[in-house]
């Protein structure tokens, strides 16, 4: 399959959406030479934003995991996660009363941060549970898989009440060649189980690209065909950049892998306009 010089066609570009895994990082660290990419992004002006599903922790503590890493040029006001959108939804349509959560107590920072009262699902007590008034599905890690869902399945028979997906991705990169269940397919399963219909915030959806325009531009006046946006994953990145009218470019570091790339195109009918192996940039500007 043909693939383009990711140096080249940013250049063409005043302002970069980065999804996360599969494009910067995976479960083992930094993916090869982004350091070097954004260094690179710097020397040419090119401003850019990480536009992620990744609830598990708040923009600061993302941003710390990639200091950690070296990566010292993404801070909390570069990261625009899913998470920031459901945070918004509870502080203006769940005014009182304590919301159940499904992830790590880190992930429960959103929720938390804006005065709201949170619990556990482990530590919910079914039968005395007139006090929940909504239950946010945050994070894939943090509970017992097979008691704390069945406990969700059945607050959810008993409470008639809205539950919120912080991030609609159903699987995540680990390394080049596997991948694990992310809490948006564990919703889709308890959306089955008990035959309701939640609210998703994240990507592929518009809101998620409406929510991340406004604030790139709180500090950057650009038309929307000087963004563009890159991801790993046709379903999400891809199709989401694509309804809402911006470039993209589909690269084969994460979720889509290269042997498969072109049937995917083929059969989904969605298509990037640019594919590139990866965002790494060699320190001389050669990708």
């Amino acid at each position: 399959m043909k693939t383009n010089d990711f140096s080249s066609i940013v250049k063409q570009y005043r302002v970069i959406f980065f999804d996360a895994y599969g494009v910067i990082k995976n479960a083992h660290g930094l993916i090869p030479g982004v350091i070097d990419t954004f260094s690179f992004l710097k020397e040419n002006q090119i401003e850019y934003f990480v536009l992620t599903n990744d609830a598990s922790r708040g923009p600061i503590d993302l941003a710390i995991d990639y200091h950690k890493h070296g990566l010292t040029a993404i801070d909390a006001g570069k990261i625009i996660s899913s998470g920031m959108l459901a945070r918004e939804y509870l502080l203006y349509k769940v005014k009182q009363g304590t919301l159940a959560y499904l992830g790590t107590q880190a992930s429960a920072h959103y929720i938390e941060a804006i005065g709201l009262k949170t619990l556990s699902i482990k530590d919910v007590n079914v039968d005395d549970s007139e006090h929940i008034s909504a239950l946010v599905l945050l994070d894939d890690e943090g509970f017992d898989w097979n008691h704390d869902i069945n406990k969700v399945i059945n607050l959810l028979r008993k409470r008639n009440i809205p539950v919120i997906i912080a991030n609609t991705d159903k699987r995540y990169p680990v390394s080049q060649e596997h991948v694990a269940i992310a809490i948006g397919a564990v919703a889709d399963m308890i959306e089955r189980v008990v035959g309701k219909t939640f609210i998703r915030f994240g990507k592929p959806d518009s809101q998620m690209f409406h929510f991340a325009y406004e604030h790139v531009l709180q500090t950057v006046h650009v038309r929307k065909d000087q963004i563009l946006m890159v991801g790993d994953t046709l379903t999400t990145d891809i199709i989401g950049g694509n309804k809402f009218g911006i470039d993209t470019m589909l690269v084969l570091s994460g979720n889509t892998q290269p042997e498969k790339a072109r049937l995917l195109i083929r059969t989904t009918g969605i298509i990037p306009n640019f594919i590139c192996h990866s965002i790494a940039v060699e320190p001389d500007g050669i990708a």
